[in-house]
C-alpha cells in the first residue's frame, strides 16, 4: 500500500524481519479491530508516496515487549485498510502486489 500525506509522523518502533534485520517503522495510526491492536507504520517519513505496512500485535497480556507481524492475509489487510483510511481522513491507501510485504 502506499499512503499520500502530510501528516506529522512522531513515535518510531524498531521491528526485526524474518532476516534477522532490523528496521525502523513510523507509527503513523493504532487501532483496535475485535480486539486485536494493529499498527499502520512506514519506513519513510520524507515521501508523499511512502509505503505502509500494517502490524498485528501478538503480545500477550502479560508480556513485558510488544510482538508484532505484518499482516498478510488478503481479507484482513483489505478490512483494515479501509479502517485505516477511514482513521486517516487526508490519506488514500493504495493496495500494490505483496513479496513478503506490500509495495506498490
Amino acid at each position: 500500500m502506499n499512503i499520500n500525506s502530510e501528516s506529522s509522523m512522531c513515535e518510531s518502533i524498531p521491528f526485526q524481519t524474518e532476516d534477522g534485520k532490523t528496521v525502523l517503522f513510523y507509527v503513523l495510526e493504532q487501532t483496535k479491530f475485535y480486539g486485536v491492536n494493529y499498527l499502520l507504520v512506514t519506513e519513510d517519513t520524507e515521501s508523499e508516496e511512502a509505503e505502509v505496512y500494517i502490524l498485528k500485535d501478538l503480545s500477550g497480556k502479560d508480556s513485558d515487549e510488544a510482538v508484532y507481524e505484518m499482516v498478510e492475509e488478503d481479507k484482513e489487510l483489505r478490512a483494515l485498510a479501509g479502517l485505516f483510511q477511514e482513521l486517516l481522513e487526508d490519506v488514500d491507501l493504495v493496495e500494490g502486489s505483496r513479496e513478503d510485504h506490500i509495495e506498490q
